[in-house]
């Protein structure tokens, strides 16, 4: 399963992403408000579940290549939530850059190409995004997309303590309908 934009390649996972993977991870700036894997081992099985996610329901989070440049500079796509909010069940769309790869559009851009495949090809009905109250460029990344937001939608991350850095989410929503009329 490939997806291609006008400067994107979104494919699978393969084996050789192991590597640029953790050396993107190791980047303070690029885990600031997600959790770091934390090793080797911990990586590979988040791939092998990203594998598994493609497998049973046939989209997942695809590797980002900038065209003509092979090789990973981060990934994009649609999951579905793992944990029980009160939004749940739902599909995802999330990204993760190389901080080299900041500031071009390029989340936006294969964020529009996974929309796009969830509603034209897997004809769901919405799509929610979330993200760390203080991440401001994933939030401005989701109101580009035409996403919503409405502060009594923000969520607890289930399994994060009480002041965890990373425990309160803020939630955007995106309907069929209104991605549709774009």
């Amino acid at each position: 399963m490939k997806l291609q934009t006008k400067r994107l390649l979104m494919r699978e996972w393969k084996d050789e992403d192991v590597a640029p993977f953790i050396r993107m991870n190791d980047d303070p700036r690029v885990v600031r408000y997600v959790e770091k894997l934390a090793d080797r081992t911990a990586t590979e099985g988040w791939i092998d579940a990203q594998r598994d996610h493609f497998e049973k329901h046939g989209y997942g989070l695809w590797v980002l290549e900038a065209l003509g440049n092979t090789g990973l500079i981060g990934y994009c796509g649609l999951v579905n939530v793992p944990y029980q909010a009160h939004f749940t069940p739902a599909v995802e769309i999330a990204w993760r850059l190389d901080s080299a790869h900041w500031g071009l559009g390029y989340a936006t851009e294969a964020a529009s190409a996974a929309l796009s495949f969830g509603f034209e090809r897997l004809g769901l009905s919405e799509v929610v995004a979330n993200a760390a109250v203080g991440n401001s460029a994933s939030r401005r990344v989701m109101e580009r997309l035409g996403m919503s937001h409405d502060a009594q939608d923000d969520f607890d991350l289930p399994g994060r303590a009480e002041g965890h850095p990373l425990r309160r989410q803020v939630l955007y929503r995106i309907k069929a309908g209104k991605w549709l009329r774009k």
